[in-house]
C-alpha cells in the first residue's frame, strides 16, 4: 500500500509568536519542530512552515472569481461540510475579518462549494477554506 501524498508549504510571517497564536490556537493546528525563525504546523495532515520574513508578507494581487476579488496567492484546506461550518462560526466568534464571507459559490453549477477567505494576523497571508456537499465535485467542470 502506498502512503498518502502530503504537501509541504513554507510562507512568510512577521511574528513567530503571532503564527503560533493564529495557526496553533485559532485554527487548532498542532505545532511540530521550530526554531527562533520558523515553526512547523500540522495543517489538516499536511506540513506548513511559517518562516520569519516580514519583508515578504502580505498579499498583493486579486483575480475575479464568481463576482469576487480573490487573492491570487492563497492556500487552505477542503474540509467536510460540518467541519467547515464549525470553523466559520469559530472565526466569526473571534471577529476574524473576512475578505470573502462564508458563502456558497457556483450555486447550482458543477463545482458548487462553500468557501471563505481571510488573512492571517501574522503576515497577511490569504487563506481559503472550502467544503463540498459532494466531494465528487472538487474537480467538476
Amino acid at each position: 500500500m502506498t502512503a498518502p501524498v502530503l504537501f509541504h508549504l513554507a510562507f512568510p510571517v512577521n511574528s513567530i509568536a503571532g503564527a503560533r497564536q493564529f495557526y496553533g490556537e485559532l485554527l487548532g493546528c498542532p505545532e511540530g519542530r521550530s526554531s527562533e525563525s520558523w515553526v512547523d504546523f500540522d495543517f489538516y495532515g499536511h506540513q506548513i512552515v511559517a518562516h520569519l520574513s516580514p519583508e515578504e508578507t502580505g498579499h498583493k494581487s486579486t483575480s475575479e472569481v464568481d463576482g469576487h476579488d480573490v487573492p491570487v496567492r492563497h492556500f487552505g484546506a477542503i474540509l467536510p461540510m460540518p467541519e467547515w461550518k464549525v470553523l466559520a462560526e469559530r472565526l466569526r466568534a473571534q471577529d476574524v475579518k473576512f475578505i470573502i464571507e462564508p458563502q456558497i459559490r457556483f450555486q447550482g453549477l458543477p463545482g458548487e462549494q462553500a468557501t471563505m477567505f481571510f488573512l492571517d494576523s501574522c503576515g497577511g497571508n490569504a487563506l481559503e477554506f472550502k467544503a463540498f456537499e459532494d466531494m465528487g465535485q472538487v474537480f467538476a467542470k
